[in-house]
């Protein structure tokens, strides 16, 4: 089955109405999530590897000591499609969470202590 790829028009339009820390570059879609230090960076890259791994969707990724790169496209096809909107989604949605400041009984880590800052949230 083929998939569809959408054109950079239609790239560009998607990643601003919906994934806006997102840009396309040479045929990716690609976002750098800064973080504190080692420990965070080794964070973002082990969830992103898990997400990866259950979507059998597997990114590019550029580590660094207080960043993590992530880059996708659709090799198969070529080009960007649904695969790639779709887990750069779910990267977003599960690296930005940020309990205690949406409610319910999970408090998130002490804002307090700097040691436990790990993302730097957008």
């Amino acid at each position: 089955m083929s998939e569809r790829v959408y054109s950079e028009q239609e790239v560009n339009q998607y990643l601003a109405a919906s994934l806006p820390h997102w840009a396309l570059e040479n045929g990716w879609i690609r976002r750098k999530y800064k973080t504190s230090g080692w420990k965070a960076t080794l964070m973002v890259v082990n969830t992103v590897g898990h997400l990866a791994e259950a979507a059998w969707h597997h990114p590019d990724l550029t580590v660094s000591y207080a960043f993590v790169i992530v880059k996708l496209c659709t090799h198969s096809a070529k080009g960007i499609t649904d695969k790639d909107f779709e887990l750069a989604a779910k990267i977003e949605t599960v690296i930005q969470w940020q309990p205690g400041t949406e409610g319910g009984a999970l408090e998130g880590t002490p804002n307090e202590d700097a040691r436990f800052k790990y993302i730097k949230y957008d």
